[in-house]
């Protein structure tokens, strides 16, 4: 395990949570539901035992046509000179469209016109950043026609051409082998995985035929099982488990995360 060990996503219904929980070696918060300027408690004294807290951003859309909207950046700068982040995050998708907004992370088409636009974007918020910028891949419903890259190319050519680290969260890959029929394993060998910042991890659901990566439920053992592929291939730098709704006992929480570093922990 590397140096940021196991970690937990900081809700305010976990607050509490987070500060007694063995096994936390770093916390993870949404970047959108903080301000700079008036950080929680729970978080302070996270910060003041020495934990790394690591923004997370939603909003960025740094997949979409639309300019990058500076002021998303700007507060997750802020974000990060407060909490000493040593990196920050987002995802590989776009949120806005014609002055819209989705509400969901969708997909960028695998096109080189789409990268090239990603790249621009994810190029002109790195310069604005104090701090290294990770992008994370997500689960998605659908697929869009005519790509001319794998998710992997995609991936590796954005690495390259950017210089920015991977969040790769294995419950996504999951996702999108159960509704996509992708290949996870496939996935892993062909990653830029020497660009790994951390690695997420969470449960899900099926219903109706479709699985959801809810957040809000255990994490199945087929997620672990892919975890424990990742980890077989590289030390990953830091494994964070997401919660977001149905929060379970400080026992149910504390086992997952018992689990997650059984995983990736060498005997």
């Amino acid at each position: 395990m590397g140096a940021l060990g196991v970690g937990i996503a900081w809700r305010p219904e976990l607050d509490l949570t987070v500060e007694r929980l063995p096994g936390v070696d770093f916390a993870e918060v949404v970047a959108e539901n903080l301000r700079p300027d008036r950080l929680p408690e729970s978080l302070v004294l996270l910060r003041k035992r020495g934990l790394p807290v690591l923004p997370h951003a939603v909003s960025l859309s740094l997949g979409g046509a639309a300019p990058v909207e500076m002021k998303r950046v700007a507060h997750l700068a802020a974000l990060a000179e407060a909490l000493e982040a040593p990196l920050v995050s987002d995802h590989v998708c776009f949120v806005r469209a014609g002055g819209l907004d989705s509400g969901h992370l969708l997909p960028v088409p695998r096109t080189r016109e789409a990268l090239d636009v990603l790249v621009a974007n994810v190029r002109e918020a790195q310069k604005a950043l104090p701090v290294p910028l990770a992008l994370e891949n997500i689960a998605a419903l659908l697929d869009w026609p005519d790509a001319e890259l794998t998710e992997a190319q995609f991936l590796t050519e954005l690495t390259e051409r950017t210089g920015c680290l991977l969040l790769v969260d294995v419950a996504n890959l999951y996702a999108n082998a159960r509704n996509l029929g992708s290949d996870p394993e496939r996935l892993l060998d062909e990653l830029p995985l020497e660009r790994l910042a951390y690695v997420h991890i969470a449960g899900g659901v099926e219903r109706d035929g479709v699985y959801h990566d809810t957040h809000a439920h255990p994490i199945l053992p087929e997620v672990l099982e892919l975890l424990e592929e990742l980890a077989a291939r590289t030390d990953p730098p830091g494994v964070l488990l997401e919660r977001d709704d149905d929060f379970p006992t400080d026992d149910e929480l504390a086992a997952e995360l018992a689990a997650i570093r059984a995983v990736v922990t060498p005997p």
